[in-house]
């Protein structure tokens, strides 16, 4: 009997494009541990809406595979059960305790940003926020990660405290991984209450770099402000 990981990879492989592959290897970081069997993303995303009804006790071994692609299915399976009609709490817990359970093979951007926000934020919208503040606090770049792009589910809902909380802790992380989403969720906040955007950069202006002021502030008005420091 044919198994889900089987289907999946028949079904990547029958999509394979010589193309899309040297461009996924030359982004690919060379310590991700990764291939690419090369698959455009809508094609990948079109084979995991395809598996969503997939047993949940399938997916780490999609997450964990070497194939970029089959790994991608795994992280947009738990994305698209996530949306899922009549989905529980209890379901949901055990998306997220996947997520996090596996989170030593979701390590490049993409694989975060796929899932994070539905999988680990929406799980935590009525609940502590403990568990982001325990990744953002991590050694793991790609696990802060996780932290602040969790948050933009909450700020969608217009929850902005902790979301604002944690952009602050990581402010001035070391890592792009880390400070371009950042400076995202500052641009989303913004989007739900302006003053509380503007109150936050008259306050931490001066720790932020250039890139992060720039895409934090791309949707506010271009108007004189007094956070404009010297040319």
């Amino acid at each position: 009997m044919t198994t889900p990981r089987a289907r999946i990879l028949s079904a990547l492989h029958a999509k394979q494009n010589a193309a899309e592959k040297d461009k996924i290897t030359r982004r690919l970081p060379p310590d991700s541990g990764l291939d690419a069997i090369g698959v455009r993303m809508k094609e990948v995303f079109d084979i995991a809406k395809d598996q969503t009804s997939v047993d949940l006790a399938h997916v780490p071994g999609l997450v964990a595979s070497s194939w970029y692609e089959l790994r991608m299915v795994g992280v947009s399976i738990l994305d698209f059960k996530a949306r899922g009609r009549n989905v529980g709490d209890d379901d949901r817990r055990r998306l997220y305790e996947m997520y996090l359970g596996n989170h030593e093979f979701i390590n490049i951007w993409d694989l975060v940003d796929r899932a994070a926000p539905r999988v680990v934020g929406w799980y935590l919208l009525d609940k502590s926020r403990r568990p982001l503040f325990d990744l953002a606090r991590s050694e793991r770049a790609i696990e802060r990660r996780t932290a602040i792009t969790a948050s933009f589910w909450l700020i969608r809902q217009g929850d902005l405290d902790d979301p604002l909380t944690l952009a602050e802790q990581l402010l001035d992380d070391p890592s792009e991984l880390v400070t371009k989403p950042v400076a995202t969720a500052l641009r989303e906040a913004g989007k739900i209450d302006q003053g509380r955007l503007l109150d936050f950069l008259a306050t931490h202006r001066a720790r932020m770099s250039g890139p992060t002021l720039r895409l934090a502030t791309n949707l506010l008005p271009e108007t004189p402000s007094p956070l404009q420091g010297p040319q």
